[in-house]
């Protein structure tokens, strides 16, 4: 097999991580930053080529390997890489295999575990053919929607770095803006947009089986032991941030699942307890691991990029652990196009091309706050945020955020869909409702 060797980094350079004086960073750190590398580098390198499109390593070192979390920064930065025909791998250290994500045609890339010098064939997955957009130009103040677009490309937003921006009104593309080395057929992480992605195809499932009880304990065989009080978890608490269990960290770290090798029955069904189901809001990637987990059969006969063919998502793409289970929490990779059509759906509840594929009353269940709410500005539903709270938008309003500045907003009543994509360094400053009230006051 060929093999070439691409250094993002060419010397490496003095940090706190790696500089003699400080605190050498330790192997788990140094093998999370190699398993980051390579991971990012297959997704972008390989989805992009399955788009139609290429992804340089300068750009993917300048946007995807950027501002990351600040124990890895400097190590992913620095750390060799090298990519070969179907795979990347990255050396971290001399007594150890290099890190290595595998890519697989329809599939994606999954990461092998620390270690591991191989992963086991999976069979390709042959997609659908792309499917056209149809467009139209916008109707309102054309000059104020310019205004608005130009601005999230700078900085009129908060200090970011906007890659994408597709906006959709009435079932047509209106307006598109893509920053260099970016375009239609450029794949990114969705990050947590692919939890809404996640509560879509829970939707679709239920639709398919002919009904789910969303009240219902879930169906996680790890917990069907007798006394296990995780037993009484729901299908609807997982959905809502609101199962009662710990992790390690809360929000968006689950570093050992994403990066380190670990697959979604290893970690996310181990966690314990810490409040009684339904009682408390914590946001958790663990709880849309384990929603999708307790479906895992159903997703194993109908792949979620069966649904994404028929919405013509057909650069979506669903990754795996190295094991197969499908990690919906994070790690899918889409074009802003893509994300466009999803919007869709939801703004034509649940209906494409006149064949219902939600039940009838999905879009209200994901928009009902009916759970333990977060503070601040937005609400959340079943897996979606609500900006029924943001001055100047619709109170029907909800949207899809990841992280590093991943945005599908939602206006049912407007019949508009807002997509901007970004990759924000540190979590990102982009003020995405500022951003939608903008538009939605330029577009009639």
């Amino acid at each position: 097999m060929r093999t070439t060797v691409l250094i993002l980094a060419a010397t490496l350079v003095a940090s706190p991580a790696l500089s003699q004086t400080a605190a050498e960073p330790t192997p788990a750190v140094r093998a999370m930053a190699a398993g980051y590398k390579a991971l990012m580098v297959c997704g972008a390198v390989f989805n992009a080529r399955e788009a139609g499109s290429e992804r340089s390593l300068d750009s993917i070192r300048d946007n995807e390997l950027t501002g990351i979390y600040a124990e890895l920064d400097p190590l992913v930065r620095d750390l060799p890489v090298v990519v070969d025909e179907r795979a990347v791998r990255v050396p971290w250290n001399s007594a150890m295999p290099d890190r290595l994500a595998i890519h697989t045609p329809g599939r994606g890339c999954a990461v092998a575990p620390v270690g591991a010098e191989g992963l086991p064939e999976r069979d390709p997955v042959i997609r659908a053919r792309p499917t056209d957009w149809p467009t139209a130009a916008p109707r309102g103040d054309a000059a104020a929607l310019e205004t608005a677009l130009t601005g999230a490309l700078a900085d009129t937003y908060g200090t970011a770095n906007t890659t994408a921006l597709v906006l959709v009104q009435d079932g047509r593309l209106v307006a598109e803006r893509y920053a260099e080395g970016f375009g239609p057929d450029t794949p990114q992480r969705t990050w947590s947009v692919a939890k809404s992605l996640a509560g879509t195809l829970i939707g679709w499932a239920a639709y398919r089986m002919g009904g789910l009880d969303v009240n219902a304990p879930a169906t996680i065989p790890e917990w069907s032991t007798p006394g296990d009080p995780r037993a009484e978890i729901t299908l609807d608490d997982l959905m809502r941030m609101a199962s009662g269990l710990t992790s390690d960290t809360a929000g968006n770290r689950t570093d050992a699942l994403y990066f380190g090798g670990v697959t979604i029955k290893e970690q996310a069904t181990a966690w314990p307890l810490i409040a009684m189901p339904g009682s408390r809001y914590r946001y958790a990637n663990n709880d849309t691991l384990l929603a999708v987990h307790s479906l895992s059969d159903f997703f194993a006969a109908n792949p979620p990029a069966a649904f994404f063919d028929r919405l013509g998502m057909v650069d979506t793409t669903a990754e795996t652990d190295w094991r197969g289970g499908y990690m919906l929490s994070s790690q899918v990779w889409s074009t802003a196009r893509d994300l466009a059509r999803f919007g869709q759906l939801y703004v034509q509840d649940g209906v494409w091309e006149g064949e219902r594929l939600l039940p009838e009353n999905w879009r209200a269940y994901v928009s009902e706050p009916s759970g333990p709410q977060p503070n601040g500005a937005l609400g959340y539903g079943a897996t979606f945020w609500l900006m029924n709270r943001s001055e100047g938008i619709p109170a029907d309003t909800i949207a899809a955020q990841g992280n590093r500045g991943q945005y599908v907003v939602i206006v049912p009543s407007r019949r508009i869909v807002v997509v901007r994509r970004g990759e924000d360094a540190g979590g990102g400053g982009f003020d995405i409702a500022r951003f939608a009230r903008d538009v939605l006051a330029a577009l009639e």
